[in-house]
């Protein structure tokens, strides 16, 4: 299978002091991460060794299962991440640009959006995926319990809230109201632009989807 092996990138956000967010949780933060690469390389090494003329596919229990469905642990864990620390490092404050004029429209006001987010945050057991719809355009908070227990499919992620208690306890303990304040130290240091960045790449796949879909044909 043509895979690339997955490394861990460098984000501004490391370089900067973060408000609320220390720097010692970000370091244990981006182990994590590290190490979810390291996990999804290993996994495509061995899913590339099986011998799919032999091996079982049994759905209780087989190697294959097993890896396979670890693999999509670890490689969403790597990919979310990726979009988490991507977006850290910037100036907060209140939607800006596309996606506020996005979120005006969706949820009936920005501040909606900002409720609505912030309760999802506190709902989820995992993470929060703000995603852009290829089908329809709009904007949606997905509560994930876990990274890898999710489909949804034509769903773009622009914006992800880490709501595991490693991305908060040690700044502000593993009690719902510490995890209210991590959430709010989150959009403190939100970089509005790289999320704006991201729903741009959403809507230019959206619009390229469109234009290839060809007439019906007339009967």
């Amino acid at each position: 299978m043509p895979w690339t092996e997955l490394k861990p990138r460098k984000f501004a956000a490391f370089d900067k002091e973060l408000d609320g967010i220390s720097r010692q949780t970000m370091q244990d933060h981006y182990k994590l991460y590290e190490g979810y690469a390291k996990k999804a390389n290993e996994c495509r090494k061995i899913l590339n060794e099986f011998d799919y003329s032999q091996i079982e596919g049994n759905q209780v229990y087989s190697p294959l299962r097993a890896v396979s469905v670890d693999y999509t642990f670890a490689l969403l864990g790597y990919k979310n991440h990726d979009l988490y620390f991507g977006h850290l490092g910037g100036d907060g404050g209140a939607p800006t640009g596309r996606f506020a004029e996005l979120a005006e429209s969706e949820f009936n006001g920005v501040e909606k959006w900002q409720d609505a987010v912030k309760k999802a945050a506190s709902a989820a057991r995992g993470w929060v995926m703000v995603g852009y719809d290829l089908n329809d355009g709009s904007l949606f908070n997905y509560i994930m319990d876990s990274q890898n227990l999710w489909a949804v499919y034509n769903m773009v992620p622009v914006l992800a809230i880490d709501v595991y208690e490693h991305a908060y306890v040690r700044d502000f303990g593993a009690t719902p109201d510490g995890r209210k304040q991590y959430v709010e130290a989150f959009f403190r240091n939100l970089d509005w632009d790289h999320v704006n960045r991201q729903l741009a790449q959403a809507e230019a796949a959206k619009q390229g989807a469109d234009s290839s879909v060809s007439e019906p044909a007339v009967p």
